[in-house]
């Protein structure tokens, strides 16, 4: 494994692309290579079997392009792949996404957090291992905020429709008492002011992007390959989705400049990337 060699993340679209977003700032000489898989997007909707069967053969396809190690940018690709991808490559790092109740349980006084995810994270054994270890004495309510996933597709992260959504979601979490939320998708991190907004000062959010960066930063100090070079990394967005719906959420989303291609679903397989064009 080479200090050159990218790091790979994936997402079942633009969502992981807030966790890239946090890499970026925090290690900005690092080479990313980045997968939307929008073929199959939301996953929060899917069978924890076939969100499972994406990211193996996800995986298979970023180390086949040189990534040096693996963020599953999805809360619910980790839910449902993390152990399993772990145990199918032993040899490979993996960083995935947990859902933060343990800070939010610290911080809540009210004893009420509220967790804001896809019905597949929720599914997931990793979340309920989190609140059983995390979540003594706490009440964790849950909301799915159907529509929001994709509507942050699209990059619209502060319409009307978006309010609505969030109002829907959020109303019934403080109702009831929350004061504390967790930010359960990756997804979400791009509608963070308006989930601050109006769920109002006395109510904190708790954004996980932060504590991956360097959590990806601890990794790489650990394998010695952090990349030695003092330039701006390169990154390379893919998407198994249409290319041009994808390169306008890039702009929406204000994301980093970088080549931008497409893979596509052959027989539950990606083909090939043919050769990069700038974004």
């Amino acid at each position: 494994m080479s200090t050159k060699q990218p790091i790979g993340l994936f997402d079942s679209g633009v969502g992981g692309l807030s966790i890239l977003k946090e890499i970026h700032t925090l290690l900005p000489a690092e080479d990313m290579l980045y997968f939307a898989d929008q073929a199959h997007v939301p996953y929060g909707s899917r069978s924890l079997e076939d969100v499972r069967m994406f990211s193996e053969e996800i995986t298979r396809f970023l180390l086949a392009h040189g990534a040096k190690i693996i963020v599953l940018a999805c809360n619910t690709a980790s839910a449902a792949s993390l152990h399993y991808l772990r145990a199918v490559f032993p040899d490979v790092r993996f960083i995935g996404m947990e859902p933060a109740i343990k800070p939010a349980a610290q911080r809540t006084k009210s004893g009420i957090v509220g967790v804001l995810a896809t019905p597949a994270t929720f599914q997931g054994e990793l979340f309920a291992s989190v609140v059983d270890r995390f979540a003594d004495g706490v009440q964790v309510l849950q909301s799915t905020l159907p529509g929001l996933v994709e509507r942050v597709e699209k990059g619209d992260v502060d319409s009307p429709q978006v309010e609505q959504i969030l109002n829907r979601g959020l109303e019934p979490l403080i109702e009831r008492g929350a004061d504390t939320l967790v930010l359960g998708c990756t997804h979400f991190p791009f509608v963070l002011p308006m989930i601050e907004a109006l769920s109002g000062e006395r109510i904190e959010v708790i954004d996980p992007s932060p504590a991956i960066a360097r959590r990806t930063q601890q990794v790489l100090r650990e394998e010695q390959v952090r990349s030695s070079i003092e330039e701006t990394g390169k990154i390379r967005y893919l998407t198994s989705g249409d290319l041009e719906p994808f390169k306008r959420t890039l702009e929406r989303l204000a994301m980093p400049a970088g080549d931008v291609d497409q893979a596509i679903w052959k027989d539950l397989h990606l083909a090939p990337v043919a050769g990069g064009s700038q974004g």
